[in-house]
C-alpha cells in the first residue's frame, strides 16, 4: 500500500518539474509577433516593419522591432501567454484567441443615438472617431441634429490569430528595466541601478509600552538602511510623455515590484555638472522625503523657516 502512495507522490513530483521547466510567469522575454483577425486577415499588431508596409501602415509613425514583456502581468493576450510557458528562447507559437477574451464580444446596445452638438463640428461626419462622455467611438451616419455611434471597440466580435517567436529571455537587470520602461512609455531611457544608504525615522519600541502613559509622545530613532535604487535619467521627451504625466505613480509602483527593488528615482542633469533631482520614488522608498532633508542641510536651509515663510506669505 505503501509502495502505490509513494508512486503517486513521485508521479506527482515529476509532473510539477515537467510543469516548472521553461519560461513561467514573471519571466522577461523578447517577443516578434504579428496578430490579424481571422476573418478578413485584417492587420492587428506586428514588430515587424516590412509587414506594416506591406499593409499600408504609416511606418514613420511609429518604431517596429521586438517587443520586452513581462510574463503574467497581461502585457499580451492571456491565451498567448499561456502558449508561451514552459517553451524556450527559439520556439515558435500560433494562437487563435477568441473574440470574447481579443477586444470583446460586438454589442448592439452599445451603438447609440446622442446629440451632434456633444460633438465637434470637425467631427461630424460618418466614419470620425470621437470621445463622448468619457467613452470612445465612430459615429456611423448623422442625420438632422442626432447621431448614431458605435462605442464598441472597431475589433470587437473578431477572433485574433497571433503568430510569435521567442526571440531572447532578458535576464540583464538595466536592459530589463529598459525594456520594461520601453513598453510602458514607448520610449528609450538611460537606466542604472545603486545600493545606497540613507537615513531614516523608526519608530522606537520600549518593552514597557503597556505601563507608559497612553498619551505619551512615541519615541524615533535615527538608523541608516540600504535602499535598492533604479536611477532613470530625466529627458525633455519623458517629461512631455503623456502616459508619464498621468499615471507616474502607478508605473512607479510596477516597476519597483517587477524588479523588486525598494525605490526609484528620476536624475535631471542641469548644466555641465550632474544634480540629482528626485523627481520620482516608488515603492519601499516612499516620496524622498529623507533625500530633500538632507539637500537641504547641505545647504544650509532651515526647513521649518521656509515652510513659516510661506505660511505667513499666505495670511
Amino acid at each position: 500500500m505503501s509502495n502505490e502512495s509513494e508512486t503517486e507522490v513521485d508521479a506527482e513530483t515529476a509532473d510539477e518539474e515537467e510543469q516548472a521547466e521553461g519560461l513561467q510567469k514573471g519571466d522577461v522575454v523578447k517577443l516578434a509577433y504579428t496578430a490579424r483577425t481571422v476573418d478578413g486577415g485584417q492587420l492587428v499588431d506586428t514588430t515587424d516593419e516590412e509587414v506594416a508596409e506591406d499593409d499600408g501602415i504609416d511606418t514613420e509613425q511609429q518604431e517596429f522591432g521586438p517587443r520586452t514583456i513581462v510574463l503574467g502581468e497581461n502585457h499580451i493576450f492571456p491565451d498567448v501567454e499561456q502558449d508561451i510557458y514552459g517553451k524556450e528562447v527559439g520556439d515558435e507559437g500560433d494562437v487563435t484567441v477568441a473574440a470574447a477574451d481579443a477586444f470583446g464580444e460586438y454589442d448592439e446596445e452599445e451603438v447609440r443615438t446622442v446629440s451632434k452638438d456633444k460633438i465637434p463640428e470637425d467631427d461630424r461626419y460618418p466614419g470620425a472617431h470621437v470621445d463622448i462622455e468619457g467613452e470612445h467611438g465612430h459615429i456611423e451616419t448623422i442625420i438632422g441634429g442626432r447621431a448614431r455611434v458605435d462605442f464598441n471597440h472597431p475589433l470587437a466580435g473578431e477572433d485574433v490569430e497571433y503568430d510569435y517567436e521567442i526571440l531572447e529571455e532578458v535576464t540583464d537587470r538595466e536592459e530589463k528595466a529598459q525594456g520594461i520602461i520601453q513598453m510602458m512609455l514607448d520610449m528609450e531611457l538611460d537606466v542604472w541601478f545603486e545600493t545606497d544608504t540613507v537615513e531614516e525615522e523608526q519608530l522606537v519600541e520600549s518593552e514597557d509600552d503597556e505601563d507608559e502613559d497612553e498619551e505619551s509622545e512615541p519615541e524615533y530613532e535615527t538608523v541608516e538602511v540600504e535602499k535598492e535604487t533604479l536611477y532613470i535619467e530625466a529627458t525633455p521627451q519623458l517629461t512631455m510623455n503623456q502616459q508619464w504625466m498621468m499615471g507616474k505613480q502607478q508605473i512607479a509602483q510596477q516597476l519597483t515590484q517587477l524588479l523588486d527593488i525598494d525605490r526609484i528615482i528620476v536624475q535631471e542633469e542641469i548644466g555641465g555638472g550632474g544634480m540629482g533631482m528626485p523627481g520620482m520614488m516608488g515603492g519601499m522608498g516612499g516620496a524622498g522625503g529623507a533625500d530633500i532633508e538632507d539637500a537641504l542641510e547641505d545647504a544650509d536651509v532651515d526647513a521649518e523657516e521656509i515652510v513659516e515663510e510661506i505660511e505667513g506669505a499666505e495670511e
